[in-house]
């Protein structure tokens, strides 16, 4: 039994890319201790964007970075929150692991992600 089925490449692509986004659908934006001990976390989804796009990269950049401002969030403590803020987007930068993403962040801020590893 022959197939005269052909793969284009670009379809290919295109489906690694859209598969990479769904894994990537939920990240998580920030999280800092509370007096409880409980870490405080936040999902940000963003399946519904195109990371090759300037605009999409761009709106993804806009949720992480309000994501952290509300997790963050130290009531009178302003040093505190920009500094949790910092740390918690430069993580979820380094999570998504675009490199649109990566490059929009550094020329926004100055700064690069942070690494991030895993441990078992």
């Amino acid at each position: 039994m022959s197939s005269n089925l052909r793969t284009d490449p670009r379809n290919i692509l295109g489906f690694l890319r859209y598969a990479r986004a769904m894994c990537l659908t939920c990240v998580l934006a920030a999280c800092n201790a509370q007096a409880g001990g409980q870490p405080r976390a936040e999902t940000v989804k963003f399946a519904d964007l195109n990371l090759n796009t300037p605009a999409g990269v761009e709106v993804l950049y806009e949720r992480i970075h309000k994501a952290a401002l509300r997790v963050c969030d130290k009531r009178g403590q302003l040093a505190a929150t920009i500094a949790c803020t910092k740390r918690a987007e430069s993580r979820a930068i380094a999570k998504v692991n675009a490199p649109s993403l990566t490059a929009f962040y550094q020329k926004k801020t100055g700064q690069k992600p942070q690494t991030v590893t895993a441990s078992l």
